[in-house]
């Protein structure tokens, strides 16, 4: 028995995308595949605690979840016909169970192929991202479920619904052809990057960060970047990622509150992960063409190698957030714009950019949180306090409803002189 150094649920955690996307690609029923794997994963944590790790725990886990997919396919009468079909199609030294040490070159390019699936273009954002929470990231539909704050049975039919408008689709599951890549490759990125911003800065609930989401987004884009490490956007996504999350351990103060990136002990920030986020998107612009997710981590990058808020180069700031104006729609570049363009060329010059802000904007609470920034930095209290009442109002994350309302009861107070 060979020793592993990871948690046994780390390991099953990394072996089971894996796992599913081999055997979705054998016999193209992605649901059965995943449901198989489920039965096997469930041997494991029985079998592995008492008698030890396999030499080969991926093989085992492949040998075993194949039974039951046999199992599945001989049982099923009424689809007998499709077990032909899929017969007919997989070749003859493929149609038995692998053994428990098969080895398998193509593990990269299954997981890969398995996020592609998960982020399939005939579904939302909201179950592409629990699709790929489950099937690759590994997480239960429990964990998922309390993530995003809804029940498990919510969280099931979510899910369940997403693979059957997979299936529905008749799509074939494969890699995606040089001619579809771009496309699959944009949804594939989008949901990562949503992925990690929801873990990030929460939009509900009473924690500011869901590090479990952040870290898992890193994870699968980190993967995705070792298979296509050519792809500058993927470079810059995971760039992107490093950099914001390095300054995760001082966003909260002692009591879990906000703490602003003005505010922030600079010394918490994770000096590993900025070199290593800087590093990469270094080399990543020079090969181009440069895309949002470059230009972003560029941005997170000066801000990182500011040792103190006064030292940011706003600048420089400014005239990226100028190019990725002009390459993305994302209303909320607006909001950022906004900002850089006050610390550059004061307040009221930032105010005037939101004066006739998108239409995605309107009632976000965002937008009510940044006018009230600028205001405030202008000397208009009033306006100030106003717009930060509306920005409590409508936000759903109470460490943020929290320090919104601070900053209105503090100006409140300074207007009334006590």
């Amino acid at each position: 028995m060979a020793t592993f150094e990871p948690a046994l649920d780390d390991l099953l955690r990394t072996l089971a995308p894996q796992v599913v996307a081999l055997l979705t690609r054998r016999w193209g029923d992605f649901a059965a595949a995943e449901d198989a794997v489920q039965e096997a994963l469930l041997d494991a944590a029985t079998q592995w605690p008492a008698q030890g790790v396999p030499h080969n725990p991926r093989g085992w886990l492949i040998h075993v979840a194949s039974r039951r997919m046999t199992e599945h396919i001989r049982s099923e009468q009424a689809r007998r016909r499709r077990e032909e079909l899929v017969a007919e199609q997989v070749p003859a030294d493929r149609r038995s169970v692998p053994g428990v040490d098969a080895g398998d070159d193509g593990a990269h390019d299954d997981t890969l192929m398995l996020l592609f699936l998960c982020c399939h273009p005939v579904l939302s954002s909201a179950s592409a991202i629990a699709l790929t929470l489950r099937s690759v990231g590994g997480l239960t539909t429990g964990e998922i479920a309390r993530a995003f704050l809804v029940p498990e049975a919510t969280m099931g039919q979510r899910i369940s619904r997403a693979k059957q408008r997979i299936k529905a689709s008749e799509v074939p599951l494969r890699m995606p052809d040089t001619a579809e890549l771009p496309a699959r490759l944009d949804a594939v990125l989008h949901v990562l990057y949503l992925v990690f911003n929801e873990g990030y800065a929460s939009s509900t609930g009473p924690e500011l960060r869901r590090v479990e989401l952040s870290q898992e987004a890193i994870r699968l884009t980190r993967a995705l970047h070792v298979l296509l490490p050519d792809d500058a956007e993927v470079t810059g996504l995971l760039a992107l990622m490093l950099l914001t999350e390095a300054r995760g351990p001082a966003r909260t103060g002692q009591g879990g509150e906000l703490v602003p990136l003005a505010e922030q002990d600079r010394s918490r920030w994770d000096t590993g992960a900025i070199a290593e986020g800087v590093a990469l998107i270094t080399a990543a612009l020079p090969r181009g063409p440069v895309g949002p997710y470059q230009v972003q981590a560029a941005i997170a990058a000066v801000h990182d190698e500011a040792s103190t808020a006064a030292q940011t180069d706003w600048p420089q700031i400014l005239a990226l957030y100028g190019v990725l104006a002009r390459i993305s729609d994302n209303p909320l570049i607006t909001l950022n714009r906004a900002v850089a363009t006050a610390m550059v060329n004061g307040p009221a010059a930032g105010l005037a950019l939101l004066a006739g802000p998108p239409p995605a904007l309107a009632g976000h609470h965002r937008l009510y949180a940044v006018r009230a920034h600028l205001h405030e930095l202008a000397g208009h209290q009033d306006s100030a306090i106003a717009d930060y009442r509306a920005a409590v109002r409508r936000t759903a994350s109470l460490p943020e409803r929290h320090y919104l309302s601070l900053c209105a009861a503090r100006l409140a107070e300074e207007c009334t002189g006590g």
